[in-house]
């Protein structure tokens, strides 16, 4: 079976037709083709996988690869982070068990924000807060390979944020021949899901050939009430211009997610006493609630009273479940391109479009009807808001804070092939985000008073007749700017390969050119990046430039600004790949990346003594990787080990400034990791695959750093990174009884991870065991079609998986919160049976 799979993949790159879409799962159509040779050299040596997990890789940095043979047998829909935390170095936390309502990713270290997420190469990050939203991937089966660069990233990855690597993956090509499949699964929590893909074959006078999927999920929260619903559209078309590899494709992709959100639990603080007098002991909530590990929201809600002439409050019911959704529409277009212009010149151009609509689904707020945000220009009088015919209560009201986005990308490359050993490949990257950030305020329903819901999950930004207008006129907003963030990128690499093509080295270089441009539209308070959208007319202009408003005090405020930053830096990325004996090779690399402060941060602004503004001075993040790496590949064993080294500079934490009253960005310093990590894939007979990996890190804040504009400093310097295990361990083991039956089982062990950056709280260390077994009736003459039943979480761990991180989880000292978590999933059962045609 292998022997024929090892046959398929070195045929397949030297016709090159797939090659050069995926087969080397790097971050661009420009990078596979200059990945190729390699491919060749893997296939014709021996397997190029093991059970779909254990990839042999042949680049020069430590890379982990799976495929579709191995994803097929996860859970149905599963995000696909999920399915790559087997691997080492990477520490995905799932929210929920079906992996619609996001997730946690630590990657030696580094948080999602710090990891570039591509999708056929285009840029997933947010272009603003660089968040990477892992319930919004595309349906796992579509996608052909996924990969995980641990620390670096390829030379022309677009990026302004990655400082601790990639991770990619690439969507499947349509077959040559029409066919497709139909799929249901339904499982624990009443999950219900539906998908179907249809491949049109070979068709018109060029032989083009397509495929369009769709599913549906919905099913309910594991804990608390709320469900959970997402729709996805993907379609891909792919037409081969030749038989040199050369091609042109065209992919879409849509998501909508609307999800009820999950609450987490308070943790006990470092001592177990709530305050400074030690007069109420503190436990995590899940040892108070009567629903014990299912704490939530709040399953009732106190209808309001609304009488006329009489004064009406709503209760303090921000927490209740049904005002609690987070809404999400994402698409993209994608082109993916290779021409020939001569012998050994290729361009590569990959174009993409973006647009994202989404909010964190909790934003509310309780307006009095007299409020001076409804009065506007008026001195007296207020809107009546809940329609009793006075202007005397208190309305709660939906203040959300939505984000619209359109991204234009290109990635492209010009490849020039010296010789047969020698290679240059200069590359351009533009990635350009227009954020429009918004805060319609609009109405909740009380048609059912004990169960509100919102009018709309985007409050007023859709209709006219959702929204809270004030006495002028004007729509109120919680927020209202436009930024737009621009990344011109040029890359050169040189490849070249000696000794008889056993060395191979890789010399790159890559200059990323960042801009911000900040358009704030409402005042913001001095020191902060609080603001107030409003008619209201401002006093006269202080002397400093700033202006207050009658009825806010002295409160002084900066009036709407624009504001352009610029960040660019010279980033080499080099490795060597050496191979000897039949089964070995050695590899050796250095990288350096580059992190841009976020959007929200660079709204902060004060009024100087001077009369300017002061914005952040916040510099860039930078990173420094080593990896040096041994691997060995025979037909039957696919094994790689690797130890790394990493310097981060520039450290930006976000941390509570109690004098400025708002979250302040602040470059704290420096982080040093070093560790090692192992994979080794293992088929001791045909029938069994065994796949086990070890991850050890090692990871030191250098500083202690400045926490306030006061100058008191947390005393950090030799902590351990939060969220972050010093050891994780998996195994797998797979066995194929007959033509008919096969199982697998994996587990995943986390080390204890710390809440706080001064390391006076952690969470204990847990193992997730996950059980997959399939009943394939192509031996029945049904080709494609099966049963395929999932437990995840088998053996019902306890455990946290998301943190809500503080600077000190003890009572009284500097930077104290209580920290919260997200409670991990417990044993699920699901079922899917899928017909092919």
């Amino acid at each position: 079976m292998n022997n024929r799979k090892s046959l398929i993949w070195a045929t397949t790159a030297l016709v090159g037709s797939l090659a050069f879409v995926g087969a080397a799962s790097a971050q661009s159509t420009g990078t596979e083709a200059t990945e190729v040779d390699q491919v060749i050299v893997t296939g014709a040596r021996g397997p190029r996988n093991l059970d779909g997990l254990a990839v042999a890789e042949t680049v020069a940095k430590t890379r982990n690869t799976v495929n579709q043979e191995f994803i097929a047998t996860q859970a149905a829909g599963q995000t696909i982070l999920q399915t790559l935390n087997l691997t080492p170095g990477l520490s995905f936390t799932n929210a929920d068990p079906y992996g619609s309502s996001g997730g946690n990713i630590r990657l030696r270290g580094f948080d999602g924000a710090r990891v570039s997420l591509t999708f056929d190469g285009i840029p997933l990050n947010d272009t603003g807060n660089y968040s990477a939203y892992t319930n919004q991937q595309m349906d796992p089966e579509l996608i052909e390979r996924a990969s995980v660069n641990t620390g670096s990233t390829d030379v022309d990855s677009p990026t302004a944020s990655a400082t601790g690597g990639t991770i990619n993956y690439v969507t499947i090509r349509p077959t040559a021949d029409m066919g497709g499949w139909l799929q249901g699964s339904l499982g624990d929590f009443n999950y219900r899901r539906a998908m179907g893909l249809f491949n049109t074959g070979e068709f018109g006078p060029w032989g083009t050939t397509a495929w369009v999927a769709a599913s549906y999920t919905k099913y309910d929260k594991f804990k608390g009430i709320g469900e959970l619903e997402k729709t996805q559209f993907n379609a891909r078309i792919y037409q081969r211009l030749n038989d040199n590899g050369d091609f042109v494709a065209l992919s879409g992709h849509y998501n909508e997610n609307r999800n009820n959100n999950y609450n987490g639990p308070n943790l006990a603080t470092a001592t177990g006493f709530c305050d400074v007098a030690q007069t109420q002991v503190c436990v995590s909530d899940v040892e108070t609630s009567p629903f014990g590990w299912g704490v939530d929201f709040d399953r009732t809600y106190t209808a309001p009273t609304i009488r006329g002439g009489e004064v009406d409050n709503d209760p303090n019911g921000s927490n209740y479940w049904g005002l609690r959704i987070n809404p999400s529409n994402t698409g993209n277009v994608r082109g993916n391109s290779r021409f020939t212009l001569r012998d050994g010149l290729v361009l590569t151009i990959d174009p993409s479009f973006q647009y994202t609509l989404a909010n964190g689904g909790t934003q509310q707020t309780v307006l009095s009807e007299t409020d001076l945000l409804l009065r506007g220009t008026q001195a007296t009088g207020g809107v009546d808001l809940n329609g009793d015919g006075d202007i005397l209560d208190r309305v709660r009201v939906m203040s959300p804070s939505n984000t619209n986005t359109h991204r234009y990308g290109v990635n492209s490359s010009l490849i020039w092939d010296l010789n047969d050993n020698h290679r240059l490949r200069a590359a351009y990257a533009l990635d350009w985000g227009r954020h429009r950030q918004t805060g319609n305020y609009g109405f909740v329903d009380f048609s059912d008073p004990t169960n509100p819901s919102f009018v709309d999950e985007f409050g007023g930004r859709n209709d006219d007749n959702n929204r809270v207008t004030n006495l002028d006129g004007y729509n109120l907003q919680s927020r209202d700017r436009k930024s737009i963030a621009s990344l011109n990128q040029f890359s050169l690499e040189y490849r070249g390969r000696f000794l008889q093509e056993a060395l191979t080295i890789n010399l790159g270089v890559r200059a990323p050119f960042f801009e911000r441009e900040l358009n704030q539209n409402c005042y913001t308070q001095n020191a902060s990046s609080n603001v107030i959208c409003t008619t209201e007319v401002p006093n006269a202009t202080l002397a400093n430039g700033n202006v207050t408003f009658a009825g806010r005090g002295t409160t002084e405020y900066i009036q709407p600004f624009q504001r352009t930053v610029k960040y660019d830096d010279i980033l080499p990325n080099v490795g060597a790949n050496y191979r000897f004996g039949d089964a070995h090779s050695v590899f050796a690399s250095y990288s350096e990346s580059l992190s841009a402060p976020r959007t929200d941060s660079l709204y902060s602004t004060t009024r100087l003594a001077d009369g300017s503004l002061g914005n952040p001075t916040v510099q860039p993040e930078t990173s420094k990787n080593i990896d040096l790496g041994y691997r060995f590949t025979t037909s039957t064993v696919v094994a790689q080990a690797s130890v790394f080294q990493n310097k981060f500079d520039n450290r930006i934490v976000s941390t509570f400034d109690e004098d400025l009253g708002q979250f302040v960005d602040r470059n704290v310093g420096s982080v040093e990791s070093t560790g090692f990590e192992a994979s080794v894939g293992w088929q001791p007979t045909e029938r069994l695959n065994l796949y086990g990996t070890v991850s050890l890190l090692n990871s030191e804040l250098q500083d202690d750093y400045v926490y306030n504009a006061a100058g008191a400093q947390l005393q950090t310097k030799g902590k351990k990174q939060v969220e972050t295990p010093e050891e994780m361990f998996s195994l797998r083991a797979s066995y194929k009884f007959n033509d008919v039956f096969s199982a697998g089982i994996q587990g995943k062990y986390t080390g204890e991870r710390w809440v706080t950056d001064v390391n006076d709280l952690k969470v204990d260390a847990f193992t997730v065991v996950d059980l997959d077994a399939r009943f394939d009736f192509t031996a029945l003459g049904l080709n494609g079609t099966y049963l395929q039943v999932n437990v995840i979480n088998l053996f019902d761990e306890q455990y946290y998986s998301t943190l809500g991180t503080r600077a000190s989880a003890t009572p009284g000292q500097l930077g104290y919160s209580r920290p919260f978590a997200g409670i991990g999933a417990p044993r699920t059962v699901m079922a899917s049976i899928r017909y092919a045609f």
